[in-house]
């Protein structure tokens, strides 16, 4: 499907356009969510990179490869650029409104294991935390991490493999402090 959106939306076909939208822009949010840890800033970070897309087509360019790893990385860049201008303070967990009736204790721990898991995160080199968030978070296949990530599958094993040592390291690490 997404060979056939992304070559209709070349065309600036309206419905072309509504149907990648439609397809991508819930994953993106999340990712975006992930990323920022804010809703308004990942609601922002989805409309700034179909918007984006849309100037690229408009220009006449054709986006090579992989639509979803393309406007990923549009969303991802996006967010670099928001780190660079400031640092935010936001929670990773995807659970932006808890259930107020839930044990208070339980809550609080899962906030601070969440903290715990973006400090660790954050800590991580780049392609690292990348291969994590979408392996695991986004469910990626190996192939479509390899293909976002411009390496081979191997590659990309190896990489996810070296990013899980670190992060159950650096997370043994702040459990001890």
């Amino acid at each position: 499907m997404e060979a056939i959106l992304s070559t209709e939306a070349h065309r600036i076909d309206k419905q072309a356009l509504v149907r990648v939208y439609e397809e991508f822009s819930p994953s993106l949010y999340r990712y975006a969510y992930r990323l920022l840890g804010d809703q308004d800033l990942a609601e922002e970070c989805v409309s700034e990179t179909f918007s984006r897309y849309l100037q690229v087509i408009r220009r006449g360019s054709n986006p090579e490869g992989n639509l979803r790893a393309y406007l990923y990385r549009m969303a991802h860049n996006w967010a670099v650029d928001f780190y660079r201008k400031q640092t935010p303070q936001a929670p990773l967990d995807s659970d932006a409104h808890p259930d107020p009736k839930g044990d208070l204790e339980h809550r609080v721990h899962s906030r601070q294991e969440a903290a715990k898991l973006r400090q660790a995160l954050l800590n991580l080199p780049e392609e690292q935390r990348m291969v994590i968030e979408l392996r695991f978070m986004e469910e990626w296949s190996h192939d479509r991490v390899a293909e976002f990530l411009g390496k081979t599958v191997d590659a990309t094993r190896a990489l996810q493999y070296r990013a899980l040592v670190a992060l159950r390291q650096t997370m043994l690490d702040l459990e001890e402090i």
